[in-house]
């Protein structure tokens, strides 16, 4: 198949009802060696990995120490060498000599130290609390010392971009810098962003040399995908099952899951500092979380709310290394959930249909992302599930902010996660400060569980650590999964769906993580027409 010359100024598409209108043309040349992306995800903050940018996925301008290849096997990509102390405080890291910076200034350990350094510092969506300092002895040769012991601090290698030290400042989120495969042109925001491969990256060179992402509501770019004018396409499941000419259906598996977060203490009237009410008399019930797991069938969640793209989830790390496979149960039981109920008092003794204990009926509320469609489509399905058990749940959309500032702690939310890392694990599952948010948004506690995940961090190696997080799930008597607290209701782990340019060949996608569109340029520099 030949491809035809595109040519792009300030390219934008406009939804007006179920047309779109393109903006004007700047040349930007579309062929062989340059393909056109609409995969959602502007980052209106930038493209600053001190902030954040890369923690899900692949920060694509900058480097970071380590990487995970198709099978999540951590592999070295600036660093090729790395030992952590008998007392595992003291991470010795050594990088390659030969990496520069798109702009062809050097980089060294002393960019790699001020990058974690001032991340630490920074307050952003990265958490390096623990790093005590890092520091350049050589520019070679990085040591990081933690406060306090934590296996699971390497997962900053891999997802951390590193900026260079004198050309950071307020500026550079929207001007980055870095030493990754492909290298920052142009940002017009709200529109597109360009973007060049890296001549000076140390790796496999990309063989696909311009980059356009288009940055555009979903029933824009899929109009766009039509005309001929977009070679990657990232998808809601709901539009995987049409057919666009010259492009083929690219699903990915992945570990970004949603699920029903229950609070797990009885509303006392007790608030956080911040002033948030905490507490539900219902959801604090464990026989009230466990009826709502085996009431609720996940494989109709998937067929249904997912069309079929996706898989029922049982925990928060479903098929990756440190998964207990052992928590996994047999749901869409009503009949079990019911018998849980009674057993813990809860009868419908009026006879509406509803049960109750102690003169309190079983419902509550269920909160959702109000523009989120798949959220509501999984929170209006579940309601439905579970009144074929007695109970009550209230579907109700409301806006991030207020979930988080206001009802977080009071209600059950829809929440999604999903990482390349168990640490998700800790912050989701370990007893909480006093003001979690949306980690632990709960206040669930179990000190057993506690103690696994703490000597999870503790472990010498990683791989010694896998058991403990499989302990912490559930070790045969307690545990934060169903056969335990069930502190949460899984539900479904996403399918992340693309259309792609039949010409294209993207290789290997990895097991992605929470945020569809991003992650899969985890590759990128394999990708390479296959048409000529």
């Amino acid at each position: 198949m030949k491809r035809k010359a595109h040519y792009l100024k300030h390219f934008t598409i406009a939804l007006l009802g179920s047309a779109f209108i393109m903006g004007s043309m700047e040349t930007v040349y579309a062929d062989k060696e340059s393909i056109i992306l609409a995969i959602g995800g502007e980052n209106p903050e930038g493209y600053d990995p001190i902030l954040g940018w890369g923690s899900y996925g692949n920060p694509l301008f900058q480097s970071t120490l380590l990487k995970r290849d198709a099978d999540l096997k951590i592999v070295p990509d600036l660093a090729v060498d790395w030992s952590l102390s008998e007392d595992s405080l003291i991470w010795t890291v050594k990088i390659r000599a030969d990496v520069a910076f798109s702009d062809g200034s050097p980089l060294t350990a002393e960019d790699v130290a001020f990058t974690f350094n001032t991340a630490a510092s920074a307050g952003g969506l990265l958490d390096l609390s623990n790093l005590q300092k890092a520091e350049a002895p050589d520019d070679e040769t990085i040591i990081f010392t933690l406060k306090t012991p934590d296996i699971t601090f390497m997962q900053h290698f891999i997802s951390l971009g590193i900026v260079p030290e004198k050309l950071y400042g307020p500026g550079y989120a929207r001007n980055p810098i870095g030493s990754g495969p492909y290298k920052f042109v142009r940002w017009d925001e709200g529109q597109q962003m360009i973007v060049e491969a890296n001549d000076r990256y140390y790796g496999d060179k990309a063989k696909i040399k311009k980059l356009v992402f288009l940055f555009s509501e979903e029933n824009a770019a899929l109009a766009a995908a039509r005309a001929g004018e977009v070679d990657v396409l990232g998808i809601p499941s709901s539009f995987a099952n049409q057919d666009i000419a010259g492009m083929k259906l690219h699903v990915v598996k992945s570990v970004d899951n949603r699920g029903l977060m229950f609070p797990l203490v009885p509303n006392t009237g007790k608030k956080t500092p911040d002033g948030l009410a905490i507490g539900n008399d219902v959801t604090s019930d464990p026989a009230i979380r466990k009826a709502v797991n085996y009431a609720i069938n996940r494989q109709a969640l998937v067929d249904g709310v997912l069309d079929g793209y996706g898989r029922p989830a049982y925990g928060v790390v479903d098929d990756m290394p440190w998964d207990n496979n052992k928590i996994r149960f047999h749901d869409n039981d009503p009949a079990k959930a019911i018998e849980i109920l009674e057993k813990a008092g809860w009868v419908d003794a009026n006879g509406d249909g509803i049960v109750e204990k102690n003169g309190r009926d079983a419902e509550f509320v269920i909160l959702y992302n109000s523009k989120d469609i798949l959220r509501q489509g999984l929170a209006l399905t579940v309601s439905e599930m579970l009144k074929r058990v007695g109970i009550k749940a209230i579907p109700q959309g409301e806006s991030w902010d207020r979930i988080k500032k206001e009802l977080t702690h009071l209600h059950v939310v829809v929440y999604g996660f999903g990482d390349h890392s168990p640490l998700e694990m800790y912050k989701l599952y370990h007893t909480s400060g006093p003001e979690p948010l949306y980690w632990n948004a709960g206040f669930y506690s179990n000190p057993v569980v506690d103690g696994y995940l703490d000597q999870a961090l503790l472990a010498k190696t990683f791989e010694d650590s896998i058991p403990y997080w499989q302990k912490a799930q559930w070790d045969g008597e307690t545990g934060f999964a169903v056969s335990g607290d069930a502190a949460w209701a899984w539900l479904v782990n996403l399918d992340h769906t693309y259309f792609i340019n039949k010409c294209l060949d993207v290789g290997q996608s990895q097991m992605e993580p929470h945020g569809h569109g991003w992650p899969i340029t985890a590759n990128i520099n394999q990708w390479q027409w296959t048409c000529n």
